[in-house]
């Protein structure tokens, strides 16, 4: 007994050392993540359901169940108390073993090289023209989703490429994704992929649109690999998919894009410009816009849905991601970073 308390100290306090020292998460993640994921996404990849999810759901049940046994029968209380504690301790150091020490990398712009840009109007007005010309040019009506192989080979061969450059686990030929265990409670709550960070598993919505299937592929995969902040995941997904030789891909990237072009653009641009390069949008992508737009309202739960994004907030802020949940529109600064060094699309 003494012996497993001070295990979960020794490994308690070795967590909190990377996350202390400076490099730690980076070393982390370029010399332990690939062996420790590699070994778990490779047992989850042998079972068709999420793993992940099972042990996440069957934990709270039997935390719940236990602590009310405990309480119905008057006895063992603080014993029980005592062993929930010691079990969400076990818990809390598997999860950053496994994967939650990638919060704690050095940034994008160390790592890539490219240094860090004030906003430019100029360039931020060449880049959205740039994009909506790009945008236009790649669209094309998707009525049934792309085939799971065809995205897996197109997504796959790009993160190839881009992983030495970015300090990318090079993507594994197992790695597949699962359908969420619950994916009507995901859709209530905004949620159409995630990853599943104790066997390293990645899981999209069975309530994706065919456009945004190859975006959220990608944007999950790029967590599998060692990226935990969510608009580097989102330049990933951007940088693969519109690198793809197929079109439907390429037009699944840049549509994913649109919603933070669109609010940084709204912030960024006198009213009249917003409106005049709105204007300058297809028909048919401003209404499959909308289409999407209505499509995940009509599923979404205003209460669970708002309680959601404050956990979710607490949790990245909890994580070195000081914007919450903004962080996801904070893509288009990276891609502003590279397109003023004139590497970026």
């Amino acid at each position: 007994m003494r012996l497993r308390y001070i295990v979960q100290a020794v490994l308690l306090l070795s967590v909190w050392g990377v996350m202390l020292l400076p490099g730690g998460g980076e070393w982390y993640a370029r010399h332990i993540y690939p062996a420790v994921s590699g070994g778990l996404s490779f047992f989850s990849s042998l079972l068709p359901f999420s793993v992940g999810d099972v042990f996440i759901y069957g934990s709270i049940a039997g935390l719940l169940l236990y602590a009310l046994v405990a309480v119905v029968r008057h006895r063992g209380v603080r014993r029980m108390l005592r062993r929930e504690v010691v079990y969400l301790v076990w818990v809390y150091i598997w999860f950053y073993l496994a994967w939650g020490l990638n919060y704690s990398r050095v940034d994008f712009y160390e790592r890539s090289g490219v240094e860090r840009s004030s906003y430019n109007e100029a360039d931020f007005r060449k880049f959205i023209e740039a994009y909506a010309d790009s945008l236009n040019r790649n669209y094309c009506p998707m009525e049934t989703q792309p085939a799971e192989a065809v995205v897996a080979d197109e997504i796959k061969v790009a993160y190839r490429e881009l992983a030495p450059r970015y300090g990318l686990v090079a993507p594994r030929g197992y790695l597949r994704p699962k359908a969420m265990l619950f994916s009507g409670l995901m859709s209530a709550v905004g949620v159409s992929g995630y990853v599943g960070p104790f066997f390293i598993e990645y899981h999209l919505n069975r309530d994706l649109l065919p456009v945004e299937y190859p975006s959220t592929y990608a944007h999950e995969l790029a967590h599998v690999l060692g990226i935990a902040n969510e608009a580097e995941a989102n330049y990933y997904s951007y940088r693969t998919c519109t690198r793809s030789a197929r079109q439907e891909i390429r037009f699944s990237g840049y549509f994913a894009l649109l919603p933070h072009v669109l609010s940084n653009a709204r912030r960024a641009l006198p009213k009249e410009d917003y409106q005049a390069w709105v204007g300058k949008l297809r028909p048919e992508v401003v209404e499959l816009y909308r289409e999407e737009a209505a499509h995940w309202q009509a599923r979404y739960n205003p209460t669970i849905g708002e309680l959601q994004n404050r956990i979710y907030t607490m949790y990245l802020k909890g994580n070195r991601i000081s914007s919450g949940m903004a962080n996801y529109s904070e893509v288009i600064a990276l891609i502003m970073a590279e397109y003023s060094s004139g590497e970026g699309n």
